[in-house]
């Protein structure tokens, strides 16, 4: 959990993305600097990687970030700031794929509890003795 001036957060974020056309350019000196890219763009933000897996093909990452940003900017961020790194880095990349990355992606949100046990807890507010009744007003 984190604190700001307006409240406390725990915003996590599940993230996929693959190169263009799946192609399995993400090995050796690329994974390893994809790797690094993402953690220095992460500390930049201040976001938490909690985990970061790439594959040849892909790349799995589990981020928690501010709530001011949308998944979309931050898996953006992420995509726009290797892509022009590892672009420069190794020119293979420019000259295999048009683009580094698939325009899309997979997001998901998760945090420390899940959908059903948001939804059993506001469903059950009414039901704990120390709450007003319902329609006893607020």
């Amino acid at each position: 959990m984190r604190r700001f001036s307006g409240g406390v957060y725990d915003l996590g974020l599940h993230v996929v993305w693959c190169p263009k056309y799946r192609r399995p350019v993400l090995a050796g000196q690329v994974a390893a600097r994809l790797e690094e890219l993402v953690r220095q763009k992460a500390d930049e933000r201040v976001w938490e990687i909690v985990t970061l897996d790439v594959k040849p093909d892909h790349v799995h990452l589990f981020v928690r970030h501010d709530p001011k940003s949308s998944a979309s900017y931050v898996v953006n961020q992420f995509k726009g700031f290797t892509s022009r790194a590892l672009r420069e880095e190794f020119p293979h990349l420019r000259s295999q794929l048009p683009t580094l990355w698939s325009s899309s992606y997979f997001a998901a949100s998760a945090g420390a509890v899940s959908a059903g046990t948001v939804r059993r807890y506001i469903d059950t507010q009414w039901e704990r003795p120390w709450r007003k009744q319902k329609g006893d007003g607020p």
